[in-house]
């Protein structure tokens, strides 16, 4: 499938109309300042045929102070140009990159299963970076120099056609050349993206498992990999460096050609058979290198201008996903919820024809505790994301206080859901700022209810800053239970209706899980709870247990049900009692 490309415009329609009466008025001022370059050249002429021989002294005051007055006028407007647009587009990058990275949080799960988040990062970050020039002076300035072109070009056939036609064929064949090679290099732009997203993405991915790489002695290995990135990339740019230069070698002949060539050999011929004076010689020079220098400025503005339709491609794509909001089948809004919840013959696959469930069938009634237990790949983890809607059934319904889930507004659900997930995810900040996440106007005893509860006061007690120690990255800088604790603070304060809790006591040494099961029976009160559990002694006093075999049930019913059962969940109970 061909990719899509965004076309000039679209670019129009979505970036510069929005703001047209800024382009306007840059495109005002770069009429004004390009007006005000032509008052050099064509002073020349009467500079040199008729103030210097006839010695008018008077009228050389006037044409320098003219000529002065021109240059300060183009200053100014430079300046008022840069403040203008320039500012400009710098907003609009940062007014993007916000709209892409709302649009990448709106996305569903799988989208992230699939795609890294260093990738990512690059494309909100890097991809927009050069779409200011379709606002900033770039366009303006792309233009001011079609004006200026033109302009010079009215002027110069005045003062003789012969030779501005002759100079014009070297122009017309850069043009054309300048045209084939933009197209070569768009596709070469796009990749760079995609390459450069890659590389960065597997940098983050480095940095952020340093600990693994020196654990095993792997920084070589990285070494080589990351350097294997950074050879695509830099071949990549040799592309669209030897096709500039390509231009730049053409540009300089042509150029050459039409302003040496030309205007020395046939110019020269002209004032020997004087048709051509020496004023006007001078005039159609500094006039012709008016009309040249935006023709060569054009070619490196066009480059920006393809590298930021190259990044606009990229951009557009993942604006153009399908966010979680925008399933239109989602009608159902609900203002409150009382937390039954059914899984009705629910089956489910990562990938086509691999199903992970198959033909879940259970309910659990509003306030209930349901287990999930079963070994490791079983399909516990899936049962809870679908529950907890990050992932929907390829078949079957769940049901929430009877509403088919799949039409169930999102945002609505998931205001009454809290998580505790295995990997027990901390950002970068304080113990207080991780706890308060959920609810960031919660009152100073809401936060200390929920840190006694979750008993992290037992340790934040012993550090010099309390609730406001820093905790580095991901919480580097505490320990499993520690981590696992403050992320059980944070569903308290969250005050959920439904609480998933994955593997919730996984990282707890014997002192801390003990603390935590206490803190676990107050959170899990009133509130239907999904529990995955390789402890199975957290478990006992659920209302019902799962055990999940291969994507199947194998066993449900109470603890003390499935013991006398004496099936997998009494083998699983007493094997891990023996160690």
């Amino acid at each position: 499938m061909a990719e899509k490309k965004v076309s000039i415009l679209t670019a129009f329609k979505t970036i510069i109309w929005p703001r047209r009466k800024l382009v306007l008025l840059g495109l005002l001022l770069i009429i004004i300042s390009k007006a005000a370059s032509f008052v050099a050249p064509v002073s020349l002429r009467y500079f040199l045929d008729e103030i210097v021989p006839n010695k008018n002294y008077d009228l050389l005051k006037v044409l320098v102070a003219v000529v002065i007055l021109s240059f300060l006028i183009q200053a100014v407007m430079s300046f008022l140009l840069t403040k203008v647009l320039s500012i400009q587009a710098q907003y609009m990058i940062s007014e993007l990159r916000a709209q892409v990275q709302k649009q990448v949080l709106s996305l569903p799960i799988r989208f992230f299963d699939n795609t890294k988040s260093g990738a990512l990062v690059s494309r909100i970050m890097s991809d927009v970076e050069g779409v200011r020039n379709l606002i900033g002076t770039g366009l303006v300035q792309l233009v001011g120099g079609t004006l200026t072109a033109i302009g010079s070009l009215v002027l110069l056939l005045g003062i003789s056609p012969t030779m501005t036609l002759l100079t014009f064929i070297p122009l017309v064949i850069f043009a054309f050349i300048s045209l084939k090679a933009f197209k070569i290099i768009r596709p070469v732009f796009r990749e760079r993206g995609k390459i450069n997203a890659e590389v960065k993405g597997r940098l983050t991915e480095t940095l952020g498992g340093i600990r693994v790489i020196k654990g095993f002695n792997a920084e070589e290995q990285e070494g080589k990999v990351f350097e294997e990135g950074v050879e695509r990339l830099y071949n990549n740019v040799k592309k669209s460096l030897t096709a500039t230069a390509f231009m730049t070698s053409s540009s300089t002949f042509l150029l050459g050609l039409a302003t040496t060539g030309i205007m020395m050999g046939y110019g020269g011929y002209q004032m020997m058979q004087d048709n051509l004076s020496t004023g006007e010689y001078f005039q159609f020079t500094f006039l012709l290198a008016l009309m040249v220098a935006p023709i060569v400025q054009m070619s490196n503005i066009g480059s920006q201008l393809t590298e930021a339709l190259a990044g606009l491609d990229r951009t557009e794509e993942l604006m153009n996903q399908i966010s979680e909001a925008d399933e239109k089948d989602r009608t159902i809004v609900l203002s409150n919820i009382k937390g039954d919840m059914s899984f009705n013959d629910v089956s489910f696959a990562y990938e086509e024809d691999k199903e992970v469930l198959h033909h879940i069938n259970f309910e659990v009634n509003a306030g209930q505790v349901i287990a999930l237990v079963g070994s490791s790949g079983s399909g516990k983890s899936t049962i809870a994301s679908l529950a907890a809607s990050f992932l929907s059934p390829d078949e079957g319904q769940i049901t929430i206080d009877g509403n088919d889930l799949s039409k169930v507004d999102l945002t609505s659900f998931r205001q009454f859901l809290g998580v505790v997930l295995q990997d027990d995810f901390l950002f970068e900040g304080t113990i207080r700022a991780n706890i308060m996440f959920p609810k960031p106007e919660a009152t100073e005893q809401e936060l200390l209810d929920a840190v006694n509860s979750a008993y992290v006061n037992e340790f934040t007690d012993r550090f010099e800053e309390g609730l406001d120690t820093l905790i580095g990255e991901r919480g580097v800088k505490l320990s499993g239970g520690q981590r696992q604790r403050i992320a059980i603070a944070r569903a308290i304060l969250a005050n959920p209706k439904i609480l998933i809790l994955d593997e919730a006591t996984s990282n707890l040494d014997t002192e801390s899980e003990a603390l935590i099961q206490k803190s676990l029976t107050a959170l899990t009160e009133g509130r239907t709870t999904f529990v995955i559990a390789h402890r199975l002694s957290t478990i006992r006093k659920a209302d019902q247990i799962l055990v999940i075999e291969n994507g199947r049930i194998a066993e449900r019913g109470t603890h003390d049900e499935l013991i006398a059962k004496e099936g997998r969940y009494y083998n699983l109970f007493t094997y891990q009692a023996r160690i």
